[in-house]
């Protein structure tokens, strides 16, 4: 199911060629074409994510099958992760504190209501990758959130979406991020 992007030699390079600066991961690999890319590696803790800790690492690896600019890793035991990843009583919700950095909150009040786990998770991922919502819209959007309808089973950005996190990741790796803080509640 996630296999787009999923080759096992990339992984191996990715991982070989990872180095911390600031913070911040970096992993370099060769395309296609041979030309360098680099992947900003973001790590998530989903410890605190109780019953959503499955749905949480299946939206982290939706986006790693959708994107190519940003990795989400789960974080190293005793690593400082850059997302922690939450579950509380009230809506889902994220509060970025700077591109790739922040908490996400993955609200029961909306998994009560139907809305789908792996969505949730993917969608307050989005944010946490520099997405607004997009609401209204339609349930081919990750981003229209809640206002698809607790039908929308669709955990996976449009093009639209993935090209504006990889413009935000492209970005990223040339400038420094300032601290920004949004609280985006769906």
């Amino acid at each position: 199911m996630y296999s787009r992007k999923f080759v096992p030699a990339l992984t191996a390079a990715l991982t070989a060629a990872l180095t911390l600066t600031g913070g911040q991961a970096y992993a370099a690999a060769a395309s296609s074409d041979g030309q360098l890319l680099a992947a900003r590696v973001v790590t998530y803790d989903a410890g605190a994510s109780a019953e959503f800790k499955a749905a949480v690492d299946l939206g982290a690896a939706i986006w790693n099958e959708s994107v190519d600019g940003v990795e989400l890793r789960p974080a190293a035991s005793g690593q400082r992760a850059n997302i922690r990843v939450l579950a509380d009583n009230g809506w889902p919700r994220a509060v970025t504190t700077s591109l790739g950095n922040g908490t996400v909150y993955i609200g029961r009040q909306a998994v009560d209501q139907g809305y789908d786990t792996v969505r949730i998770s993917a969608h307050e991922l989005g944010h946490i990758l520099g997405l607004p919502d997009r609401k209204p819209g339609p349930c081919t959007s990750l981003m229209s959130g809640s206002s698809a309808g607790v039908s929308c089973k669709n955990p996976y950005p449009n093009a639209a979406e993935t090209t504006e996190v990889e413009g935000n990741f492209g970005a990223a790796l040339t400038r420094p991020t300032g601290a920004v803080r949004n609280v985006i509640v769906d």
